[in-house]
């Protein structure tokens, strides 16, 4: 897998290491990445992503992934992420009907 965030598409950036005598030699940003377990609500299941620091602050305050995915735009999320969001919304749907 790439080191990229699931739910914000968060990746490498690179620039330069600047030393004192102002020599630029290049480098790579790498995102805070972390392995964690989040829990739909709506599906009933939990689910692991490879997501950012930034991220799962992100989707504490937006009141779970399932509230986060709604919101969410589908260029950024991963495959398995956009996936998750149309069987929420399928879910969610149908409970409203």
């Amino acid at each position: 897998m790439s080191r990229a965030c699931e739910l914000t598409g968060k990746a490498v950036q690179s620039g330069n290491n600047v030393s004192h005598a102002n020599n630029k030699t290049r480098r790579r940003f790498l995102p805070n990445l972390c392995h964690v377990t989040l829990m739909s609500e709506a599906l009933g299941q939990s689910y692991r992503f490879k997501v950012s620091a930034s991220a799962l602050r992100t989707v504490e305050h937006r009141g779970g992934l399932d509230a986060f995915l709604a919101k969410a735009k589908e260029t950024e999320l991963s495959q398995r992420a956009r996936l998750l969001k149309r069987q929420i919304a399928k879910k969610s749907a149908g409970q409203a009907a």
